[in-house]
């Protein structure tokens, strides 16, 4: 097993706060909110009526055109989360200045994509269409345009990559675990590059209904919807249902530097575990929470004292808050006031399986820039979470070597990464 260290030469991001990771990050160290009022569609029967919508061009010129990043003829063949996935993939691929020429070099690169639901908005319209117009209205794309994997797919063709490919879709740990599963590729000498990530589209009647049905969607901020995503505060009533993608290409050190790439962050330690407890629910002391941080410390060689800043997992609803806070409590016992946690999910709402991803963005950013994100909309801190420094509100200057990101979802699945500063 190769154990070079593993750099983020390349990172890509398609959010709720803009396209691009400086817009994106600039945006979310002012505190701004992500969430809006939901006009994909018509919401007026539904509980929940807000949602964390990439914004489009038109009303932002720093939103998403699909036609900047993707072909006429190809955009139709595929549905939002593919659209936003070959959008992130192709910023950091430009970014880490990653295009191999060489047959070996294509097969030395992998893609590795997740995604927690894949196209349900063209699920749903396929339903409509069935009902209203028969089966044989489909289009012949239907299928692939769908599919969890073919976010990795397409962009696997697109850029000629042959190396291994692979669609983890484990619910909101689907992101995390494509990066940790390129890591070990790189690893165990599989592939040289790997571009992995997530991808999320899934801002339909069937995301919104199933979840509010779940009782897991927030639906007391319906007027106010930037106030909505609160995550260790009092008042919050659920998550809020987001849309995007990120992407990370990574790499061996010395073959990132062989080529005169510039490394961003080293990928230090990954995690990752299952609760065996309940379909949607984590387990109240965190136990495979705990497992998976515990996991990616040792692989990363750091005792939890060495950790100078969480983005947790926190997706604002009570049981989840919990459980992480939990679990945090028992890998960093006695440490308090001392350890910055914050909760960038108060500003972009929950990305699903895309979430992982933008957080591992967003961790790495805070590395680089020396600030860590606020906590928005944090007015009253549950009593749990308040033992720890929570960064509310306002983003804070610190120095950092040493970033854990937590990515925690449906099934029990549980997955931490580790990001470490370049000396």
């Amino acid at each position: 097993m190769n154990l070079d260290p593993i750099v983020v030469t390349g990172m890509g991001v398609v959010s709720p706060l803009g396209v691009g990771v400086e817009t994106a990050w600039t945006r979310l160290i002012a505190g701004r909110s992500g969430v809006v009022a939901n006009t994909r569609f018509d919401v007026s029967a539904f509980a929940s009526t807000i949602a964390g919508l990439v914004p489009s061009k038109a009303d932002d010129p720093d939103g998403f055109d699909p036609r900047d990043w993707i072909e006429a003829k190809d955009i139709k063949k595929m549905d939002w989360f593919i659209q936003y996935g070959i959008a992130a993939a192709t910023q950091a691929l430009a970014q880490a200045g990653w295009k191999p020429e060489s047959a070996a070099e294509r097969d030395a690169t992998a893609t590795i994509v997740g995604t927690g639901v894949g196209g349900s908005p063209l699920m749903a319209q396929t339903a409509t269409t069935i009902q209203e117009r028969g089966p044989g209205r489909l289009s012949p794309f239907t299928v692939p345009a769908f599919l969890a994997n073919l976010a990795a797919g397409w962009i696997s063709i697109r850029e000629g990559f042959t190396g291994p490919i692979g669609a983890p879709v484990t619910a909101c740990a689907a992101s995390a675990q494509a990066i940790g599963d390129g890591m070990r590729l790189i690893r165990t000498g599989e592939a040289e590059v790997v571009v992995c990530g997530g991808a999320e589209g899934s801002v339909d009647p069937i995301s919104i209904g199933g979840f509010a049905a779940a009782r897991a969607l927030c639906t007391s901020f319906n007027d106010d919807p930037a106030r909505a995503s609160r995550p260790f505060d009092q008042a919050r009533a659920g998550f809020v249902l987001s849309e995007g993608a990120a992407m990370l290409v990574i790499e061996r050190l010395s073959h990132a530097r062989g080529r005169g790439a510039t490394p961003l962050a080293i990928l230090s330690g990954y995690g990752t575990s299952a609760d065996a407890y309940h379909l949607t629910a984590g387990h109240p002391d965190g136990i495979g929470a705990q497992k998976a941080m515990r996991s990616a410390l040792a692989m990363a060689g750091l005792a939890p004292g060495e950790i100078d800043y969480i983005n947790a997992h926190s997706t604002s609803t009570g049981v989840g808050d919990a459980a992480e806070i939990a679990a945090i409590g028992h890998v960093f016992a006695g440490r308090g006031q001392d350890l910055p946690m914050s909760a960038t999910k108060s500003s972009t709402g929950h990305l699903l399986g895309a979430a992982g991803a933008i957080e591992a963005v967003f961790s790495i950013m805070a590395l680089r820039e020396g600030i860590i994100p606020a906590t928005i909309n944090l007015d009253h801190p549950d009593e749990a979470a308040a033992r720890f420094d929570l960064v509310p509100k306002v983003p804070r200057r610190k120095k950092l070597t040493h970033v854990l990101s937590n990515a925690f979802g449906f099934g029990g699945v549980n997955a931490s990464l580790v990001f470490s500063a370049v000396s």
